[in-house]
């Protein structure tokens, strides 16, 4: 059975329990974290040196940063599905949305984030949320144009780039009380189609903190 180190409300650990729950996989998770703590102790980073999470743990095989584990789970369990596509240009594709959820979402998204479900209505800057919000409003909408005509973001079918940009989708619609969304059509409609499956449901589709 797989181990997964990580508190349940990390959005990179729901990456990982959605993909396990995609691919059918059981798997045993450990708080870690935040308010659980751990992830400073010796024998966790041993694990991972970061002192991050997520962590897997697959027999005996150690593997940290959330969308390696999920290309990892993908290839090693999921041949005949279509998370991961083995064809070279397909599987270039959804690549770049996970590298792009890392290099430009993530960062962008995180302030925003932190600054309203992580910090006291007290302590907040509420004109720098509001910049950064229309910041991540944009990188949104250049997804909702990726979606015209689409029911998924690559290949007509669910792949690891639908399942990592609906993780980060979730923090962005659970906001709606906080900030002004821009109209986004087929974004909302993707949305709505990915957080009826099974594992969003379990895993992301959760209230934020």
């Amino acid at each position: 059975m797989l181990t997964i180190w990580g508190r349940a409300n990390s959005v990179n650990v729901q990456k990982v329990l959605w993909c396990c729950d995609e691919l059918g996989l059981p798997f045993e998770r450990i708080d870690a974290g935040m308010q659980f703590g751990g992830n400073d102790r010796p024998e966790y980073l041993a694990m991972n040196p970061n002192g991050r999470v997520p962590t897997l743990i697959d027999d005996g095989f150690v593997l940290w940063e959330s969308n390696s584990i999920l290309r990892y789970l993908a290839m090693q369990y999921g041949k005949g599905t279509t998370l991961y596509p083995a064809e070279p240009k397909v599987r270039a594709s959804v690549d770049r949305w996970l590298d792009w959820s890392l290099s430009t979402l993530q960062p962008a998204e995180r302030p925003v984030f932190w600054g309203y479900v992580r910090t006291s209505a007290a302590e907040r800057d509420v004109a720098r949320l509001n910049a950064d919000a229309a910041t991540v409003a944009g990188l949104w909408r250049m997804i909702d144009r990726q979606l015209q005509g689409r029911d998924f973001l690559e290949c007509g079918t669910f792949t690891l780039a639908d399942l990592v940009l609906g993780a980060y989708a979730r923090r962005w619609y659970g906001l709606d009380a906080q900030i002004d969304r821009p109209a986004t059509p087929d974004l909302d409609r993707w949305y709505q189609g990915i957080g009826g499956r099974a594992g969003f449901r379990q895993h992301v589709g959760v209230p934020l903190s």
